[in-house]
C-alpha cells in the first residue's frame, strides 16, 4: 500500500494518518474527521395516539415552518398595517359625483362597519341609530384581524402546549424493578480505518464494584449476545440484551483493538447508539445517540486515541412509568461521561508511539449504571380546559374590539368632520341615484312624446319641435297649414328614431334647453292669444273628444316634488289658468330637496302637471289656428266681393 501524500511515515515502510485524520480509501488520501461531538436523545416517550387538532391542521407542517407564536403575530401586524395604510391614502381621494371607483371602494368600506355602527358620536338628546362610516369600516375590519391573527396564536399554544408532563420521584423496592423487563440494545463504533481483526478481549462482564463485596465476574454470554461487524466508520460491537430484569447496579464490558501487519491501532473518535423498548410493545422506545471525537468539550482540536489508558462511556439506565401510557415500564438510556484515554494531538509524539510496541491497542470499557433507588412516574396532565378556552377566545375578542373603539372615539371626538361623514357619502350616493333615475324618465318621455328639449344635443333647434318651444306655421295659401302640420309630424317621427338610450345630459345642456324654451314661449305668446276662442270647433273638426286632463292625475294632499340633482328648483304641479288666451303660461316651476326621495305618487303628480301643462299649450294652438283660418277667409271674402261687383 503507497503512502498517501499527507501521511506520516513509521518503521521504515509503514505509513499512518496525522492525528485526527482517517485513510479514505477511494481518494487514497487522509481525510479530517469533521464531524461535531454531539449527544442526543429522545425528549420522551411517542404516544402515537390520534390528534385532532394536529390531523386537521398538519400541525406537523405548521411547526416547521413556524417555530413559535412570533410568527403568527409578526403576520397579523403586517396585515393589519398594510390595511391601514391602504385605508388612510384611501382617504384623500375625491368622491367626485359618485361614478369613480374610489367612491366605490370607500361606500364599500362604509358598508364594513359592522362592530361600531351603533357606537358613533351623538349629540345629546339623540336617538342611537346604525350609521355606518368609513372610519367605522376601517376599525372594524382591522379589529377582525387583530382577533383572528390572536386567536391564530392561541391555537398554537393550545396545540403545541396543551398538555404538561408531570415527573414524580419515588423511592423503589425490589417487586418494582422486578417488573421493568426490557429489551436493550448498544452500538460502539471505534471511528477508525480497523476491522474486527484487529478485536482482542471481548467475552467478559464484570458486576458490581470494584473491590466490594458485590464485585463479581462472568461470560459476557451470560448478559446478552454480541457481535462485531465492519463498517465505513470503523468495527462496531452490538451488544443485545432480551427481557433484561436482573440489572446490577454497576456493569462493565471491555475490549481492545491491537495493532495488525499494515494496521495499526488508532481511532479519531467514537460513536454510539443505546436503545430501549419493552417486549409486549415495541412501538414505545427511548434511546440516546452521539458522537465523540475530542479528547475534552473545551479543547476543539483533533486527536487520535492510542495506547493502554482505556477510554470509558458511561451510561445511566433510569427506570420509569408512564401512568398515560397503560402503567408503560421503561428504562431510559442516558449518556452520563465520557473519560478519554491515551490520546495524541501532535504529529510527532503519535509518530513515536507508533514505532513503540508497548503502546500498540486501544483501551475501550462500556460502564453501565443502573439507577434502581428511585423510579419516576410520568402523567399527561391538560392545562387547557374548555372553560379556560372560552375565558382566552373571550378576552381576545374584548381586546381587538375595545383598542379600536377607543381610537373610533378619540378621532371622533377631535376631528369634527368624521362626524358626519355617512351622511356626505349616502347624499352623494342618493344623488346619483336619483340622476339615474331622472335619465330614465327623461328617455321614456321622449321616447313617448319625442320631447325635443329632452335630447342631448340642444344646438340643432332646426330639427323638429319641442315640448316648450311653440312655433306657429307661415299661412301662405289655403293648405299651407296642413302641409305645415304634416311635415311637424314627419320631423317629430325622425326625432323619435333618433333617440340613444345611452347618453347622459348634463346639467349645463338641460338648463339651456329649459332656456331656450322659455325664450321661445315668450316671443310667441302673443301670437297665440288671438285664437282661444274657437278650440272646441278644431277639436270637433277632427273627430277627436277632448281629454280630461284630471283622468290622469292622482289626488294627492301630501308634499309634491321632485328631485334632480343638477337643477336647483322643484316641479310643483298646478292648474293652469285659461282666462288670458293672449299669454302662454311658462313651465311649471321646479323645486328640488336634497333629503328626499324618488316615489311613484311623486312621478304620477309630475306626469300630471307636465301634463296639464301640455293640454293649455295644446288650448293655445288650436286657438292660434282657428283665427289665423279665420282672418284667412276674412281676406279672401272681399276679393271674391270686388269680383262678384265687377
Amino acid at each position: 500500500m503507497g503512502c498517501p501524500s499527507n501521511g506520516i511515515r513509521y518503521n521504515g515502510s509503514l505509513c499512518a494518518c496525522p492525528p485526527g485524520q482517517l485513510y479514505n480509501s477511494t481518494s487514497k488520501s487522509c481525510v479530517l474527521f469533521g464531524e461535531r461531538s454531539l449527544i442526543s436523545t429522545d425528549a420522551g416517550i411517542d404516544y402515537y395516539g390520534v390528534s385532532f387538532p394536529e390531523t386537521l391542521f398538519a400541525y406537523d407542517s405548521i411547526k416547521k415552518f413556524s417555530q413559535s407564536q412570533a410568527v403568527f403575530l409578526e403576520a397579523t401586524l403586517v396585515m393589519l398595517l398594510s390595511w391601514l395604510v391602504c385605508c388612510f391614502f384611501l382617504r384623500f381621494t375625491k368622491l367626485g359625483d359618485g361614478r369613480t371607483i374610489w367612491f366605490r371602494l370607500r361606500w364599500w368600506i362604509s358598508r364594513l362597519d359592522i362592530c361600531y355602527a351603533t357606537r358613533h358620536w351623538l349629540d345629546d338628546q339623540k336617538v342611537v341609530m346604525k350609521r355606518k362610516t368609513e372610519l367605522g369600516g376601517t376599525f372594524s375590519i382591522a379589529s377582525w384581524m387583530l382577533f383572528i391573527g390572536l386567536f391564530a396564536a392561541l391555537l398554537y399554544q393550545i396545540i403545541s402546549k396543551r398538555t404538561i408532563e408531570v415527573h414524580n420521584v419515588r423511592a423503589t423496592n425490589a417487586p418494582d424493578l422486578a417488573s421493568f423487563i426490557n429489551d436493550l440494545e448498544f452500538n460502539i463504533t471505534t471511528v477508525s480505518s480497523m476491522t474486527c481483526l484487529n478485536l482482542r478481549g471481548l467475552g467478559t462482564l464484570v458486576t458490581g464494584t470494584p473491590g466490594s463485596v458485590d464485585f463479581r465476574t462472568a461470560p459476557l454470554s451470560n448478559f446478552a449476545n454480541y457481535a462485531c461487524h465492519n463498517t465505513s466508520f470503523g468495527p462496531t460491537l452490538s451488544f443485545k440484551c432480551s427481557n433484561c430484569h436482573r440489572i446490577n447496579d454497576y456493569t462493565y464490558i471491555s475490549w481492545q483493538f491491537v495493532d495488525i501487519p499494515n494496521n495499526p491501532a488508532i481511532a479519531v473518535g467514537f460513536r454510539f447508539n443505546v436503545t430501549a423498548k419493552t417486549n409486549a410493545r415495541k412501538k414505545h422506545l427511548s434511546f440516546v445517540s452521539g458522537t465523540l471525537k475530542n479528547a475534552s468539550t473545551s479543547d476543539d482540536r483533533p486527536v487520535t486515541f492510542r495506547g493502554k489508558d482505556a477510554n470509558i462511556l458511561k451510561f445511566n439506565l433510569f427506570p420509569r412509568l408512564y401512568h398515560s401510557l397503560n402503567d408503560l415500564r421503561l428504562l431510559q438510556p442516558l449518556f452520563h461521561e465520557f473519560l478519554p484515554g491515551s490520546f495524541f494531538r501532535e504529529t510527532s509524539t503519535l509518530q513515536a508511539s507508533l514505532q513503540s510496541s508497548n503502546d500498540g491497542l486501544i483501551n475501550t470499557t462500556l460502564l453501565i449504571n443502573y439507577l434502581s433507588a428511585y423510579v419516576v412516574e410520568i402523567e399527561n396532565r391538560s392545562i387547557i380546559g374548555p372553560v379556560s378556552f372560552v375565558a382566552d377566545l373571550g378576552g381576545l375578542y374584548c381586546f381587538s374590539i375595545g383598542i379600536f373603539f377607543y381610537l373610533l372615539v378619540q378621532c371622533e371626538y377631535r376631528i369634527k368632520k368624521l362626524r358626519t361623514e355617512d351622511s356626505i357619502l349616502r347624499a352623494i350616493k342618493n344623488r346619483r341615484k336619483a340622476q339615474d333615475r331622472w335619465d330614465k324618465l327623461r328617455k321614456y318621455v321622449t321616447y313617448t312624446w319625442g320631447c325635443k328639449t329632452l335630447h342631448d344635443d340642444y344646438n340643432n333647434a332646426k330639427d323638429g319641435s319641442a315640448c316648450c318651444n311653440l312655433r306657429v306655421p307661415s299661412l301662405h295659401h289655403n293648405g299651407s297649414l296642413r302641409k305645415s302640420v304634416s311635415s311637424q309630424k314627419g320631423r317629430q317621427r325622425s326625432s323619435l328614431d333618433s333617440i340613444s338610450f345611452n347618453k347622459k345630459v348634463t346639467s349645463s345642456s338641460e338648463k339651456r334647453a329649459t332656456r331656450e324654451g322659455t325664450h321661445t314661449l315668450d316671443e310667441e305668446s302673443v301670437v297665440a292669444g288671438t285664437t282661444s276662442n274657437t278650440e272646441g270647433r278644431l277639436s270637433n273638426s277632427r273627430g277627436e273628444p277632448k281629454q280630461n286632463p284630471e283622468m290622469l292625475g292622482v289626488a294627492n294632499t301630501g308634499k309634491k316634488h321632485f328631485h334632480h340633482p343638477d337643477v336647483g328648483v322643484a316641479i310643483k304641479p298646478q292648474a293652469f289658468s285659461h282666462g288670458d288666451d293672449y299669454i302662454i303660461p311658462p313651465p311649471p316651476p321646479l323645486v328640488l330637496k336634497d333629503d328626499s326621495e324618488i316615489e311613484m305618487s311623486d312621478i304620477q303628480k309630475n306626469f300630471h302637471s307636465l301634463y296639464d301643462y301640455n293640454m293649455t299649450l295644446r288650448d293655445k294652438l288650436v286657438a292660434t289656428q282657428s283665427s289665423l283660418r279665420a282672418l284667412a277667409a276674412m281676406s279672401t271674402s272681399p276679393v271674391s266681393e270686388s269680383q262678384t261687383q265687377t
